[in-house]
């Protein structure tokens, strides 16, 4: 009878997470607010600005999208996953991928996200090289082969445990 009790109380608390999720929907609307602060910032100066530093803040909203993308991917499943299915009518806009990613594949795409983003960051990085010590370029590269080195790593593993 306790156990009984203690397996519904520990199978409910799975709702827990929801508020969790539904915070992060909150991180996205402030996320396409900075996204779109960063267009009216750069609207009056596209005429003035160098290549180069257009290029820059395109990248800086290429890693907005990515981070959003990025909220949305593990909002949605993890909900899915972890907390209760996404019921949506026949007719509605459901995305493809929902309910078809498990946990393993969500940190897969979780990773590869984040090899995606720090990509960015160290092409950012490198652009601005003049500027940046070389010991600081040194460390940025190493981080992101860290992250590379870390998604390969956690796909092998759950390429060995599907089989």
């Amino acid at each position: 009878m306790i156990e009984r009790f203690a397996e519904k109380m520990l199978y409910a608390s799975r709702w827990l997470l929801a508020p969790i999720y539904l915070g992060l929907s909150f991180g996205l609307l402030i996320l396409g607010v900075k996204f779109f602060q960063e267009i009216i910032h750069v609207i009056p100066l596209i005429l003035s600005t160098k290549e180069s530093d257009l290029v820059l803040i395109i990248l800086s909203l290429i890693d907005l999208s990515l981070v959003g993308g990025l909220i949305v991917m593990v909002m949605l499943s993890g909900y899915e996953n972890f907390v209760s299915s996404i019921d949506l009518d026949e007719d509605s806009d459901k995305l493809h991928w929902l309910g078809k990613m498990d946990a393993g594949s969500l940190k897969q795409k979780v990773a590869a996200s984040i090899v995606a983003i720090s990509s960015i960051h160290l092409l950012q990085k490198f652009m601005n090289a003049q500027s940046i010590d070389n010991d600081k370029l040194q460390w940025y590269v190493i981080i992101h082969l860290t992250f590379v080195v870390s998604a390969i790593g956690m796909a092998y593993v759950d390429k060995i445990n599907k089989h």
